[in-house]
């Protein structure tokens, strides 16, 4: 009875720590990466994408490949070696982007929808991006990658 309860202890704590591993961002390393049906190089390529540090959102896992889906909600399976750690995102609206991290500090410029900053660090619900030639601060709420 003992052994019973300690399988099934250890099968829902292995589930657990599965589940923490999904729902986190990368972004791609490459400016040109595939993605696929499935989670092989056997799959065919479903589409690909053409823009290096673009944010996507692990959502599964399996070996070598990881289930992806992006802003616009298009999905399908990227392998490891095409992602790199997360520090960029995309703005779902037009925001402002502000000298200081503060809505009372100078503003720079007008971050259009859909643009793709890099993130040098954030602190609770502002982040520090850099894009082109601008630098500033822009708040984090309605953004992609964070």
């Amino acid at each position: 009875m003992q052994k019973i309860i300690i399988i099934i202890l250890l099968f829902f704590f292995q589930n657990v720590a599965v589940a923490e591993q999904k729902n986190y961002f990368l972004m791609l390393k490459n400016s040109k990466v595939n993605v696929r049906y499935g989670p092989s190089f056997d799959y065919p390529v479903k589409f690909f994408y053409k823009k290096i540090n673009l944010p996507i959102k692990v959502i599964d896992i399996k070996e070598n490949f990881r289930r992806i889906i992006d802003h616009k909600k298009n999905s399908g399976w990227i392998h490891i070696s095409q992602l790199r750690k997360a520090n960029s995102l995309i703005v779902l609206e037009d925001k402002i982007l502000f000298k200081n991290n503060s809505k009372f500090s100078k503003p720079i410029i007008i971050l259009k929808k859909g643009r793709l900053v890099l993130i040098k660090k954030c602190i609770s619900n502002w982040c520090n991006i850099k894009t082109d030639k601008y630098r500033g601060w822009v708040q984090t709420d309605n953004v992609w990658g964070i």
